[in-house]
């Protein structure tokens, strides 16, 4: 049974000519190099089968580009109408083919934990009947959970949370810093 055809895409002149410019660029990202060439290749005709084996991607990537530029179709065509520049034209051109920010995993610790991690880090370790003269951030880790701050954390995360003060490295400075006060 034959796939259904994707829906058809016809660039304007003008689009195309903005849009080959970007393809053949060395200045810009490369994703955004990829992107021009797939909605080039899709006013040629080819489906998105085609597309996603000739550049070597996921269809689904073909599909969605294919979406999205069909989505924006009103907004070029304004932007057409509203000036002769390229400029404007090219700017939306580049917004439309350039990632929408996401909104990420959802943060694992609250910035009151990160707090209490590094106060705690501040503490002599023999405050905490450690047998230890500085904190380390496995040390730091065990003492974290045992206080029920966090259920449980990694060794990194902790390294990360003393290192997010900009300094190299967290046991040297970090640790240091907050045990000679």
């Amino acid at each position: 049974m034959p796939t259904p055809l994707p829906p058809q895409l016809t660039l304007s002149t003008r689009q195309r000519s903005i849009l080959q410019s970007m393809a053949s660029s060395r200045t810009i990202p490369y994703r955004l190099v990829l992107r021009a060439k797939i909605i080039l290749a899709m006013d040629e005709g080819n489906n998105n089968l085609q597309i996603a084996r000739h550049f070597h991607i996921n269809r689904e990537t073909v599909r969605d580009w294919r979406a999205t530029w069909l989505s924006n179709f009103e907004k070029l065509q304004h932007s057409e109408v509203e000036s002769d520049d390229d400029k404007p034209l090219a700017r939306l051109i580049q917004d439309i083919l350039t990632d929408k920010p996401r909104s990420g995993a959802p943060a694992t610790f609250t910035p009151e934990q990160i707090c209490q991690i590094i106060a705690l880090a501040c503490e002599h370790p023999t405050d905490s009947l450690r047998p230890i003269s500085q904190w380390t951030p496995r040390e730091l880790a065990d003492e974290v959970i045992k206080r029920n701050i966090v259920d449980s954390i990694s060794v990194r995360s902790v390294g990360r949370f003393l290192k997010s003060g900009g300094l190299e490295t967290a046991q040297g400075r970090v640790l240091a810093q907050c045990q000679s006060r």
